[in-house]
This record gives C-alpha cells, structure tokens and sequence, in this order.
C-alpha cells in the first residue's frame, strides 16, 4: 500500500466489483484510503477482491447483490444507510452486455436484462444513494459507459442503446443536482480494455493487443483526486 492516500477517510461503493473495471477501480480506491463496498452477484469473486485489498493493507466490506432483483437496491442502500451517514464515492461499473446481432435480431429476453441492468438499476442506484450522496458535502458519481452509446454502431444496438439512456440519464441527475449537497458526475469511457465482456464482443482478438484494467482504475482514482465539473466526460486512451 503507498504512503499516498488521497482519498483517505472516504466511503466508496462499486457496482461490478467482483471482475474487471470494477474489481481494479475498488483496489485502487481502497489503495487510495477509500472504504469501499464492494457489490455484484457472486460472492466467492467478491471475496478475493475483499482479500486482495486486505492484502494490499486497505479496507473493505462485501455486499452481494443482484441488481436484476426488485429490492436488490433497496435493501443494499439500507444495510449502508445503517451502518455509514454518507457515501462519498459511487462507481457505476456493473454492465450487461447483449449478444451483438442486427437490430431485427434482437433477443428480447436479453434486451430487457440489459434494459434492467444498465438503465433501470441504474436510476435506482442513484434514486436510493442520492440522500447519502448530498450528506457527504462532496459525493461523487462516476458511470462507466461505451462509445456506442453515443455514437450507433451496426450490430451493437441492444448494448448502445442501453447506454445512450444511461449517459442521459446521469447526465440529467447532475444537472438536478449541481447546485444541491455538492454532488458532481463524471461519465467516463474505459475504451479497448482487457475485460470478460470485450473477450465476449471480439472472441478473436489478442487480449495482450488492448490494455489492463488497471489504467482505468487508476485513471478513475486520479481524477477523483484531483476532482472535476460536473458532466465531465473523458475516453480513457
């Protein structure tokens, strides 16, 4: 663990923290001197994220949750609620990603998981921590997001579509919010990285040709700690 702790004394809370993105971006916070809450649906890859960063001398809890259930949010945000008074940090990286076919094609089953997932979870996350957002005074939302959602790419219309309202979405809440308890967001775009769902979207490609979670997790951790306007937006390169 370094001596440089930025963040010390935060309370952090990550959604898809038990691979990938999530997973580095909660070590490099609990590295930073964030608490953090790590959440997604499978204990047993939660928990060697939580042993990792009790390794590398930082703390955390773990708090399973499928956010596809009803009161999957609702339950996680009263089991913080009764143990924290604020929520400093909230990484939205949890994601669901469809299979990648032509619009006509479409899987309803799994555009309505995408749906709930990426969107639906989504306003609910933030409907249910804004309160805890506005006590820290300085809280701060972070979403994970994709270049598709911006700009429409053939094939991806399912997964894009998901995140186009999800960046209007956060975007709409920060304007909400800018003047209120001090909350800022912050969309951030990870770009080619090493994951479970870029080896899904490109089964061919050399994962060692596109770079680690690690750069985004750091890059997350560097421009909390430097902090930022509200509606930021940057690619990681």
């Amino acid at each position: 663990m370094t001596t440089n702790r930025p963040l010390e004394g935060r309370v952090a809370l990550v959604t898809g923290a038990s691979q990938g993105i999530g997973a580095a971006t909660a070590l490099e916070l609990a590295r930073a001197g964030a608490h953090v809450v790590l959440t997604a649906r499978t204990v047993k890859k939660l928990e060697e994220v939580d042993d990792a960063i009790h390794a590398a001398g930082g703390t955390s809890t773990i708090a399973p949750v499928d956010l596809t259930e009803p009161d999957g949010v609702a339950r996680l945000a009263a089991a913080m609620a009764s143990r924290w008074d604020k929520l400093d940090i909230l990484v939205l990286s949890a994601a669901y990603l469809p299979t990648l076919t032509p619009v006509t094609q479409i899987d309803a089953k799994q555009l309505g998981q995408a749906v709930t997932i990426n969107f639906l979870a989504t306003q609910a996350m933030l409907a249910a921590f804004d309160p805890l957002l506005k006590r820290s005074g300085q809280g701060r939302v972070i979403g994970l997001t994709s270049s598709v959602g911006s700009a429409a790419r053939p094939f991806w219309a399912a997964y894009g579509a998901t995140k186009a309202a999800f960046e209007s979405l956060l975007e709409s809440y920060a304007r909400e919010v800018e003047k209120i308890g001090g909350v800022r967001v912050a969309l951030v775009d990870p770009g080619a990285t090493r994951t479970a769902m870029r080896a899904k979207a490109y089964p061919g490609e050399d994962p060692q040709t596109v770079k680690e979670p690690d750069v985004v997790a750091n890059r997350i951790v560097t421009l909390l700690a430097d902090d930022f306007a509200t509606c930021h937006r940057e690619r990681v390169g």
